[in-house]
């Protein structure tokens, strides 16, 4: 278990790093005209939040530290 705390939690580090650095992003599609049958649609590139990041990386640490900290 202790192992497994420490593995989580330096994988959830190295994503949400990944994630700050601008490594991650998602496509959405929005339709932006409909008259009709036309329809105008956009694609726009985003990347995953910063919050989102900073708060993989606080709760990474957490199971880091629970990890090494505990009694096995």
């Amino acid at each position: 278990m202790r192992i497994g705390l420490i593995i989580a939690g330096v994988l959830l580090i190295a994503l949400s790093v990944g994630s700050l650095m601008g490594k991650f992003q998602y496509t959405e599609n929005k339709e932006v005209l409909k008259i009709g049958g036309f329809s105008a649609k956009v694609q726009e590139q985003q990347s995953v939040p910063q919050w989102l990041g900073i708060a993989g990386l606080i709760i990474g640490g957490v199971l880091v530290l629970g990890g090494a900290l505990r009694k096995g």
